[in-house]
C-alpha cells in the first residue's frame, strides 16, 4: 500500500512559510515581553539574610554583592602584615606574602576574569625564568568573589600541572567560581576563620537567545565542572550547594561539608 503525502501548491507552502514564521516571532516577541516583565516587576523584600549575619547549621544562605569581601561583620582579622582594598579588584592580582605557620604563599586577590588563566602562567614562569629566577611560592591563597566559571577551570588546570597547593586564609572569602581554584590544589587547607561559598552559575542574559539554547549551554557547562572536579579528586556532589542556591545568594559551606567532599583536604588549626 503506498502512502501520498498532501500536495500543496506554490500558493500553499508560501501561505504556511508566513504562519510558521509569524508563530515563531510571536513565541520570541512573547519571550522578550516576559523577560522585561520580570526586570521590572516589583521584588518582594527577601527573607534570606545578608552576609552580616553568622551562619550556623542549617542556616548557611545569605544575600551575596560580589563587590565586598568582608562576608560578615565579626570576621577575624587577617594574618599579620596582609592588607586587602575594601573592594575586590576587577581581575585577580597576584602578590607574594608572607604567612606566619605557612611561609610564602602567593596571594590571588580579586574576580575572576578572562585572560587571568594565562597572566597566572605568565606570571609563574617568570619567576623561574629571565636574569634572576626565583623559585615561585608553593601555596596558592585566594581571595576572589568569583567570576568567570570557565575561566576559574582554566586557573585550576594551571595550578595542578604547577602542582600548587590551595589555602583559604582567615578573614578570606572564596565565593561563586573561586572554590573551583581551591580544588586545584594537591592540598587544600582552609581555616575555620575563612568563608567558601557557592552558587548557582551565572551566564550573560540574552534575551534574542532561545531557550532551548540557554538550558543546553548551561548543562554543557555544568558537565565540564563535575568533569573537571573528578579529575581533581574532589566529590562532584559538592555542586549540590551550587545548583540549589540562586545566583543573587551564596550558600557557605561549613567545615564538615568541606571536608566530606574533599574541597579541602584539611583545616588549618
Amino acid at each position: 500500500m503506498r502512502l501520498s503525502l498532501p500536495r500543496f501548491d506554490r500558493f500553499d507552502v508560501r501561505r504556511w512559510l508566513h504562519v510558521v514564521l509569524l508563530v515563531q516571532v510571536g513565541i520570541a516577541v512573547v519571550m522578550i515581553a516576559g523577560d522585561w516583565l520580570g526586570r521590572y516587576r516589583p521584588q518582594p523584600p527577601s527573607a534570606v539574610p545578608e552576609m552580616t549575619t553568622p551562619v550556623a547549621p542549617g542556616d548557611q544562605r545569605r544575600r551575596f554583592d560580589p563587590a565586598r569581601p568582608t562576608p560578615r561583620r565579626d570576621a577575624p582579622a587577617l594574618p599579620p602584615g596582609i592588607e586587602l582594598p575594601s573592594n575586590y579588584p576587577d581581575r585577580l592580582t597576584f602578590a607574594r606574602e608572607e604567612v606566619e605557620g605557612i611561609g610564602t604563599v602567593l596571594l590571588l586577590n580579586g574576580a575572576i576574569a578572562p585572560g587571568d588563566a594565562d597572566r597566572l602562567e605568565t606570571y609563574l614562569a617568570g619567576l623561574t625564568e629571565g636574569d634572576a629566577p626565583e623559585e615561585a611560592p608553593a601555596t596558592i591563597a585566594l581571595s576572589s568573589p568569583g567570576g568567570e566559571v570557565s575561566e576559574a577551570l582554566a586557573i585550576g588546570r594551571v595550578l595542578r600541572e604547577a602542582e600548587k597547593s590551595t589555602v583559604i586564609l582567615p578573614g578570606m572569602a572564596c565565593m561563586s567560581a573561586c572554590p573551583y581554584v581551591l580544588a586545584a590544589g594537591q592540598e587544600r587547607r582552609v581555616s575555620p576563620d575563612g568563608y567558601i561559598g557557592m552558587h548557582q552559575h551565572y551566564y550573560d542574559e540574552n534575551l534574542y537567545m532561545p531557550a532551548y539554547f540557554a538550558v543546553e549551554e548551561i548543562q554543557r557547562g555544568q558537565g565540564r565542572t563535575m568533569e573537571y572536579l573528578i579529575d581533581m579528586g574532589v566529590d562532584p556532589g559538592v555542586m549540590i550547594y551550587s545548583l540549589t542556591t540562586p545566583p543573587e545568594d551564596i550558600y557557605i559551606l561549613l567545615p564538615e561539608e568541606l571536608l566530606d567532599s574533599q574541597l579541602a583536604t584539611a583545616m588549618l588549626e
